[in-house]
């Protein structure tokens, strides 16, 4: 009986998912664009980590079976499969849906034959004076080997002849440059666009003077970019991991695209050099790489193409002017983001840094923006001679450069800066603030299912909580002296940890309510969480599932347990949520006999998280917040808009729903955060 769901296959049918609402004509425009653009993203970064994985497996020899059955062969077969089925849908949704409605909305996309003569005259200047300086064209002969073709980088590939003989030759679609150039308007177009790589197509033969240019086309490579480096052994990580980050500049190639017309010349010396199965070429109708439709949805101000204006709004808690520390003082509060702002995080922080009965500041960073005001606020507490210790995760995928330009900076201010565990990532989300008041020292902290990232907060769902609580704060106090130091762990009072005793208190909760089932007794769980993968975990829940326990997942990522089946889940239900926002919160319901236990976690049920991350699992006690927290999940489980429902193979369909009662979960929280609740 085949119990697991692959992995790959299952990311595959999120991703899916989120092309759908690229589909979706409920959604504005813009909005379907962005859509769009999140697939391809989504695809670049399966390829390069997951893809990538798998083809070093099978380079190796490694032939090991996964839960679902298949060896990393067997999986690349499949995932091939799967994604040129993909693409194509990606691809016609753009061609076939998107550009159309674009018409319709006075918005073009236009090709070098489109052109009037104003139009030519506008892309010629531009040409020769900020296109044509920044482009290099690389030619391939005997004195001049095939260059590096950086990652992810749009290239256009030119068929030469010289007297005769046939030459390969490149052009790097300069990134320095926007993808997209705004046109003068043709009559009643209200927004013209060409595409950069069109524009230097049609001035090409500036490039290549003396030669006739036979075809061009244009072509992006996918390389290998997982980072690889000795952590052990490295005297010194943060150098370590800026030196691995130039190789996913030149990690190996794992995809190819270029536009279908390409000759067989370019495609056979690209296959050469590249090395690259005939697999993994895709073939592209239209444009390639659809990741600049998020910029370009900035260029068009016409705001009945995009979602209502959301703002988040202020807590009820923090509406008036008290003092912040007074405010959590009175109760635990509970943040429910983006619908409540991350603004009194922020405040929480920035008014710790300059209050003079501040001790100490703690905090962990796992992705943060850019411009953080956070970070900067606990550079300005260490200025102002307070305590301030940062764990910033020097290993978060794709924001270690980000992470690492804070470090430097929050070193230069005198926090203290670590690097992380050795052999683990620290992906939870702490923050203590040691305040002497006149009782004596009180601990404040924050703990939530999101990074601490300012922008994010604004389009990724999360619950924060914050507390003053004593037993948090030792907890809190017990933790970062374990991150900073070789102090062990002993019995924490309220929070687990990973990978220390997180995994067995899931166990253990699901095992109560096993127990309750067997007496006869109501037993369920509701879990929400990005993604199930842990082989453990799955059969600890189709354990509970025979014994009777009601389980309803809401998973908006991978899932590999198979729901609903026969023998094996048949009290399972999973559903996914895919809208507007990110969902990315963490919770976690047991009802256990009637007292509803309530757990937040920066931890999705994975294997990673579980056992190879430092994540952190607490409860909520407060018997109002855990009433707020039960109503999210039944909004959530009702929700026949945005809600997809997993089927025995894997796939997923949209839930039914009547005509006259629609239930949007994220518009629903939307309205319940207006009014205070």
């Amino acid at each position: 009986m085949q119990k697991f769901i692959n992995r790959e296959l299952s990311w595959l049918e999120f991703n899916e998912r989120v092309l759908e609402e690229a589909e979706d004509n409920s959604n504005p425009l813009l909005e379907r664009l962005k859509f769009l653009a999140i697939t391809s993203s989504n695809l670049d970064e399966f390829f390069m980590v997951r893809v990538a994985a798998l083809n070093d497996q099978v380079q190796v020899g490694y032939n090991k079976l996964d839960p679902s059955g298949l060896t990393p062969a067997m999986q690349l077969t499949q995932i091939c499969t799967k994604v040129h089925s993909l693409v194509k849908k990606e691809y016609n949704t753009y061609t076939n849906i998107i550009l159309p409605l674009f018409n319709q909305n006075n918005i073009q996309i236009l090709k070098p034959l489109d052109l009037n003569s104003k139009q030519l005259k506008y892309l010629e200047d531009l040409f020769t004076s900020s296109i044509y300086p920044v482009l290099t064209p690389m030619v391939v002969d005997s004195s001049r080997p095939f260059p590096l073709i950086l990652n992810k980088s749009l290239n256009i590939g030119v068929e030469l002849d010289f007297d005769g003989q046939t030459s390969f030759a490149t052009v790097q679609v300069p990134s320095v440059l926007e993808r997209y150039i705004k046109l003068p308007s043709i009559d009643s177009i209200h927004y013209s666009f060409i595409l950069l790589e069109d524009v230097i197509k049609l001035f090409m033969e500036n490039l290549f003077l003396g030669y006739k240019i036979e075809s061009m086309s244009c072509f992006r490579i996918t390389r290998n970019a997982d980072l690889s480096f000795d952590e052990e052994g490295a005297e010194d990580l943060l150098k370590e991991i800026q030196q691995s980050l130039q190789q996913r500049r030149w990690g190996n190639v794992i995809r190819l695209e270029s536009e279908e017309s390409i000759s067989d010349f370019l495609l056979n010396t690209l296959i050469k050099e590249m090395d690259i199965s005939t697999e993994n070429i895709f073939k592209i109708k239209s444009s390639l790489d659809l990741t600049f439709l998020m910029k370009l949805t900035k260029e068009i101000p016409n705001k009945t193409l995009l979602f209502e204006d959301f703002t988040p709004v202020t807590s009820k808690e923090f509406k008036n002017s008290e003092n912040i520390f007074d405010v959590i003082k009175k109760n635990d509060i509970l943040l429910h983001h983006p619908y409540e702002s991350f603004e009194p995080v922020i405040k929480l922080v920035e008014e710790a840094s300059v209050d003079p009965t501040v001790l100490a500041i703690k905090q962990t960073l796992y992705r943060v923006s850019g411009d953080s005001p956070l970070t900067k606020a606990l550079a300005r507490a260490a200025e102002n001679g307070k305590q301030v210790t940062v764990l910033l995760e020097l290993k978060a995928r794709f924001d270690e450069h980000n992470n690492i330009e804070w470090a430097k900076k929050l070193e230069k201010a005198g926090c203290h800066v670590i690097y992380g565990l050795v052999g683990l990532k620290t992906h939870c989300k702490i923050l203590l603030i040691v305040r002497r008041e006149k009782e004596g020292i009180t601990r404040y902290v924050h703990m939530g299912t999101g990074n601490y990232n300012d922008i994010t907060a604004k389009f990724y769902t999360d619950i924060g909580l914050l507390t003053c609580k004593p037993k948090y704060g030792a907890d809190a106090s017990a933790i970062f002296n374990m991150l900073s130091g070789y102090s062990k762990l002993h019995k924490l009072f309220k929070v687990y940890v990973a990978p220390l005793s997180l995994r067995n208190k899931f166990y253990k909760l699901i095992d109560k309510e096993i127990e309750h089932a067997k007496n006869g007794k109501k037993a369920s769980i509701i879990a929400k969480m990005n993604s199930l993968t842990d082989k453990e975990i799955i059969e600890k829940l189709y354990e509970a599932s025979a014994a009777g326990v009601k389980i309803k997942l809401i998973i908006r990522g991978i899932c590999c347990l198979i729901p609903g089946k026969k023998d094996l889940s048949e009290s399972i239900q999973v559903i996914s949520v895919v809208g507007r926002f990110l969902e990315h919160s963490r919770v976690f319901y047991f009802y256990n006999d009637g007292k509803k236990d309530i757990y937040l976690s920066s931890a999705d049920w994975m294997h990673r998280n579980l056992s190879r991350r430092v994540e952190l699992l607490f409860p909520i006690e407060d018997p109002n917040l855990k009433n707020r927290i039960n109503n999210y999940l039944e909004i959530y489980l009702k929700d026949n808009v945005k809600a997809r429902k997993m089927t025995l193979d894997g796939s997923y369909h949209k839930v039914s729903n009547k005509q006259d009662d629609k239930i949007n979960s994220q518009e629903s929280f939307h309205k319940l955060s207006k009014k205070g609740k």
